[in-house]
């Protein structure tokens, strides 16, 4: 079953009624996720699933899909990033807990205040984000790479500002 999007849910209550959330949220109600992006434009879909697993681990499914315009780092020009996230957060109230989360699982912290579901989808989408964005087909341009070792720069001798007025000197009068 789907249901409108909640500012805050109780998880445990989420889980053992397995709901669901599909929809779309604007980029402009991601602060966060705002200050990595070229532009405030576009929406994310997304696909929220809580539940338990055949193990009895409560966790929630998080799916999401928003293209992102960034700015490559290699030619400063804008371009947009598809991003596509599919994880799988289990659900924990310590973090003595996650030692005990199956392989695949990220560990998601619960609190007693119930949980941000926008906050859960703009965590993942910036821990999507690459560190260092480089549009497509730039790899194979050459790196302009900066050092502060003395030894990569090669300076040309100085040419001494009086060396015209030694000619001057050489000449009688």
């Amino acid at each position: 079953m789907s249901a409108a999007f909640p500012e805050i849910v109780d998880v445990w209550r989420m889980v053992t009624a397995r709901r669901l959330f599909h929809g779309t949220l604007p980029l402009t109600a991601m602060p966060r996720l705002l200050a990595s992006v070229a532009g405030p434009t576009g929406t994310v879909s997304y696909d929220l699933e809580f539940g338990r697993d055949e193990l009895g681990v409560a966790y929630l499914q998080v799916r999401a899909d928003v293209p992102l315009t960034l700015i490559c780092q290699r030619t400063l020009e804008e371009f947009v990033l598809p991003v596509h996230i599919d994880s799988r957060l289990g659900l924990i109230t310590s973090e003595e807990e996650e030692s005990g989360l199956p392989e695949g699982y990220e560990p998601l912290l619960v609190t007693q205040d119930g949980m941000r579901l926008r906050d859960v989808i703009e965590d993942e989408l910036i821990l999507a984000l690459p560190l260092i964005p480089m549009k497509p087909g730039t790899e194979d341009l050459p790196e302009t790479v900066w050092s502060d070792e003395p030894g990569d720069v090669v300076e040309e001798p100085r040419k001494n500002p009086f060396a015209a007025l030694g000619v001057l000197k050489k000449t009688p009068h």
